[in-house]
């Protein structure tokens, strides 16, 4: 008898449907209402899934003697041997220098592109903004070849524009593009008129997201412009302004390959050597590919410390993050 009420109960069990979580069939539910959406995202998901995390599966060849014949898992492991090689080299402190300076003037620039916008938002309406407009965003259209090869005739020493009006004025050129100290300014400077108009961009579509009535109160209790501009205008793009800024932090050790190695040369070397440009040498053209991923990983981890310890301290003092 008690047998068989025991096997009534288990098959009572096995026929009984099975209960899901509220979260499980929401999210289910979500996912059949809204497919075209998860559909559209989709190539973006498999597009950062392939060529972002599928490759770190490669990282591990930085700490290890890599020789492509034996491949990933049959070369020696060797630790962390390349990282202090890299610490200890003659070219460290250089690299380090470098990278770290550009990136820094490039962040001392950043509230350029804030003046430009909230400018461009005080204009009027008509031709004149339309031409402010253009004439800032064309630039961000150029590519980084073409730039490059514009600052090459531009600064030339004997034919250039640039260097043919200073030779006039003082009698002299300036060595632009061979003297170290002048390529992080001619650096920093070039790319921030080719990424002004992009930048303020950005800070423009926030603009337009501000109240029109907050300015008229403001204008009835008899608050200047500039009072709009301080109380009304920079609050409203404030959380716009700071997150642009963690990411700007965020690649504190990314100057970019391409632009520094077209206007890199022997004799501006000692200036415009970065690590991009150090991993290019020592890994393509050195074929030391293990010494190279360790040192473009050092790179990466310390630009993702950087970018969790800004987040932080803005999550803590503005409350506003990334995450």
């Amino acid at each position: 008898m008690e047998r068989s009420r025991t096997m009534m109960q288990q098959q009572a069990k096995l026929a009984a449907p099975k209960l899901r979580s509220p979260e499980t069939s929401l999210g289910r539910r979500k996912v059949t209402k809204y497919w075209q959406l998860y559909a559209l995202a989709l190539p973006a998901v498999a597009y950062f899934v392939l060529f972002c995390y599928v490759p770190m599966y490669g990282v591990q060849i930085a700490f290890k003697d890599f020789v492509p014949v034996r491949g990933i898992w049959g070369s020696e492991w060797i630790g962390f041997e390349h990282f202090d090689r890299f610490f200890h080299s003659y070219y460290f402190g250089t690299l380090i220098e470098n990278t770290v300076l550009i990136n820094l003037f490039q962040l001392a620039l950043f509230p350029v592109a804030i003046i430009v916008a909230l400018s461009i938002n005080e204009l009027k309406n008509g031709p004149f903004k339309k031409i402010v407009q253009t004439i800032t965003y064309i630039p961000h259209f150029i590519s980084v070849v073409v730039l490059c090869g514009m600052m090459i005739a531009f600064l030339n020493p004997s034919t250039g524009i640039l260097n043919r009006g200073i030779e006039a004025l003082t009698g002299r050129t300036l060595p632009f593009l061979t003297d170290p100290s002048w390529f992080k300014p001619v650096f920093v400077l070039s790319g921030e008129w080719q990424n002004l108009g992009w930048g303020a961009i950005i800070y423009l579509a926030a603009l337009a997201g501000v109240s029109p009535d907050l300015h008229e109160a403001a204008t009835v209790d008899g608050a200047t412009r500039w009072q709009r501009i301080r109380h009304i205008n920079i609050p409203s793009i404030l959380p716009t302004i700071i997150i642009l800024f963690i990411l700007s932090t965020g690649n504190l050790m990314n100057v970019g390959f391409e632009k520094v190695f077209l206007l890199q040369n022997e004799l501006n070397m000692e200036g415009s050597d970065v690590i991009q440009t150090y991993v290019y040498r020592t890994g393509l053209l050195s074929g030391q590919y293990s010494f190279s991923s360790a040192v473009g990983l050092f790179n990466s981890v310390v630009n993702l410390a950087i970018l969790v310890t800004v987040n932080g301290i803005a999550r803590k003092v503005s409350h506003t993050s990334l995450w």
